[in-house]
């Protein structure tokens, strides 16, 4: 593993962001040789920026950077930095001025994947809204197109748990350090990516405390990671129209699902519409159209018949979901004489003939 200590050291400067460092590392010859310039190249370098000029002559960072050293040996974390190939060549385009140079990654998803797409929307998604999004991942199965978002509830979990069910790379991009994960109700998710061949990065080091700050920041890292960014739900304000005005500057293509004009959930998608910002889909079919993208796999005909056959206990379970909008495995076993199992075997069997789907909690809703 390469030594990263100078590049550490480098996002640690106060004073010096993202798109000063870039700025800088086109001026010196790499982070190293940085912090072994004297005081005069310095102040030649940073002019009145003393504080700057003095905190790399002290190194006073550098026990930081020792700590991160080895939180990442301890965790296995990979250090990508922006002048390596395994950076996301995406955050180096002309246009993502304000990319980080570094990036903490664990898992092994390929960061520069042939084609990738970023899935937004609000935490508070509706079924309507989980419905559209694990349709459009369905539809993107066996693509080999990498599933980027940000862990959130919602809208982010649903697209990730979606690439799960249809064997995509996904990404996970977080606001805070990797020594933990925020929210905690998704670590299961997080671990489930991990061993999937999917991967969680970041800019932030660990220790990092969550602000709401950091979330704008984190967005800007999924918009450029992506081909396109696709809005599924959000409301006039919020987090997934701050990644669409992002995508949009880094001249991203950006897609949007349309709602009903009341529907509160529905506003922000709307307005990007309406603004011409962002492009009106139904369906993955739409993206591969805008996208100029020719399918990998055949696409699998639609149905031809418009009842399923069901019968035998199938029938008797999917006559138990039409009576309830939402239902537990053990409710149903209330309504019927069937075991346990024989109800797993016959809801599995309804969803694959898309009768009825799976909803977080083990809870099933006929559709």
């Amino acid at each position: 593993m390469r030594d990263h200590t100078y590049e550490i050291a480098l996002t640690m400067l106060p004073g010096v962001g993202c798109s000063s460092a870039r700025q800088l590392l086109d001026i010196v010859e790499s982070a190293e040789a940085l912090f072994n310039m004297n005081r005069s190249e310095l102040k030649n370098l940073f002019g009145n920026h003393e504080e700057i000029v003095s905190v790399i002559l002290n190194k006073s960072m550098f026990k930081d950077v020792e700590n991160e050293l080895k939180f990442i040996e301890k965790n296995k974390i990979k250090v990508l930095y922006f002048t390596e190939p395994e950076f996301p060549q995406r955050l180096n385009r002309s246009e993502c001025t304000d990319a980080p140079i570094l990036l903490y990654a664990l898992g092994n998803s390929d960061m520069n994947p042939e084609r990738s797409v970023s899935i937004v929307g609000t935490r508070k998604a509706t079924d309507r809204g989980r419905d559209i999004t694990r349709h459009l991942v369905d539809g993107l199965r066996g693509e080999g197109i990498t599933v980027v978002s940000g862990l959130a509830l919602g809208i982010d979990s649903e697209s990730h748990e979606g690439a799960l069910s249809n064997s995509l790379q996904t990404i996970g991009v977080l606001a805070h350090g990797l020594d933990r994960i925020y929210p905690a109700s998704n670590r299961n998710l997080a671990k489930r990516m991990l061993a999937s061949e999917g991967a969680l990065v970041t800019e932030m080091r660990s220790g990092t405390a969550i602000t709401p700050g950091l979330f704008p920041a984190r967005n800007r890292i999924i918009a450029a990671l992506s081909d396109a960014t696709i809005v599924v739900e959000a409301s006039k304000k919020g987090g997934a129209l701050i990644t669409a005005n992002i995508a949009s500057g880094y001249h991203r293509d950006l897609f949007a699902f349309p709602g009903r004009v009341d529907d509160k959930y529905s506003e922000g998608c709307n307005g990007i519409i309406a603004a011409c910002k962002a492009i009106l889909i139904r369906d993955a079919d739409d993206i591969f159209l805008n996208m100029g993208w020719e399918r990998k796999t055949k696409k699998i005909g639609k149905q031809t018949t418009l009842f399923p056959k069901i019968e035998g206990d199938e029938a008797v379970i999917y006559n138990v979901l039409k009576e309830h909008p939402e239902i537990s495995m053990e409710e149903i076993r209330d309504f019927c004489s069937l075991s346990l199992p024989k109800i797993a075997t016959g809801l599995l069997s309804l969803e694959l003939k898309n009768l009825c789907r799976c909803l977080p909690g083990k809870i099933y809703k006929p559709l």
